[in-house]
């Protein structure tokens, strides 16, 4: 039996990467509910139980229609484009929509806020509270570690199947380290190095990238002189952490009115 206080989700991509892990935090929460998993048209996992695939008991079909009746929130990591369709649906309806898509191109993410500007929204390149923590933490050491003393570089890695880079929380990084500089991010950012490059140009933010085997995360923000080195590093072992800070995420979000929110709403930091 459905109890009137739980949070009914639908899960977009449910059977993907993220989606499984999705449907299992779900599933964990004895405050929600899955009552919508959607994949694309002509999907392999059309029809199977989104439950059965995540390895837990659902029983919910995956299907390629969004239902907006009985729900309170949809939870999405998927693709830019698929994002874009179902944030129409969103606000249509007037549904929150809690967004964990990275890799939009500046058009395309001005068309989502656009799309979304009378919806409560909550949006983060990463949902780990660690993480959420440590951007502050970079923005601080920003403030105090100054390019004129300590040059900065960002490194992240992940599993060889992610089709961006750097990562939604890389770039988080890098403007949570401009904000504590006071500077545009778009202004210092270096995002490769190859051949004679020249000496580095003071101010710069530096950006390395590594792809290979089945890495869940690491992030590392490093602030350098001649005499020390800082870092702030974090490392995600399991996809669990995401999936359950966008559970959490989809909580807070129901109770808010419009607006376009993050993680750190979301935690109050």
């Amino acid at each position: 039996m459905i109890k009137p206080s739980m949070m009914k989700t639908i899960i977009t991509g449910a059977t993907g990467r993220m989606g499984g892990m999705l449907v299992r935090a779900l599933h964990a929460d004895k405050a929600a509910l899955l009552t919508t998993a959607t994949e694309r048209s002509g999907h392999p996992n059309m029809g199977k139980d989104a439950g059965v695939l995540a390895g837990v008991d659902a029983a919910v079909l995956v299907s390629d229609a969004l239902n907006h009746h009985d729900v309170d929130v949809i939870i999405d990591f998927t693709a830019p484009s698929a994002t874009l369709e179902h944030a129409v649906f969103a606000a249509k309806h007037g549904i929150p929509m809690v967004i964990g898509t990275t890799g939009f191109t500046p058009s395309a993410f001005q068309k989502l806020r656009d799309t979304l500007q009378e919806t409560p929204v909550v949006m983060a390149a990463n949902y780990s509270v660690g993480v959420n923590l440590a951007l502050n933490l970079i923005e601080q050491a920003a403030q105090i570690l100054r390019a004129e003393n300590y040059d900065a570089e960002i490194f992240e890695a992940h599993h060889r199947h992610k089709v961006d880079a750097p990562s939604g929380t890389a770039l988080a990084i890098g403007q949570s380290l401009a904000k504590g500089r006071n500077v545009a991010l778009d202004d210092v950012a270096v995002y490769a190095r190859e051949g004679i490059t020249g000496a580095r140009e003071l101010g710069s933010i530096g950006f390395s990238v590594m792809r290979a085997g089945n890495i869940v995360g690491e992030h590392h923000a490093m602030f350098i002189s001649d005499e020390e080195r800082l870092e702030i590093r974090h490392i995600a072992t399991d996809r669990m952490v995401f999936a359950k800070g966008a559970v959490r995420a989809a909580h807070w979000l129901i109770d808010q009115k419009k607006g376009w929110y993050n993680m750190q709403d979301v935690l109050g930091v």
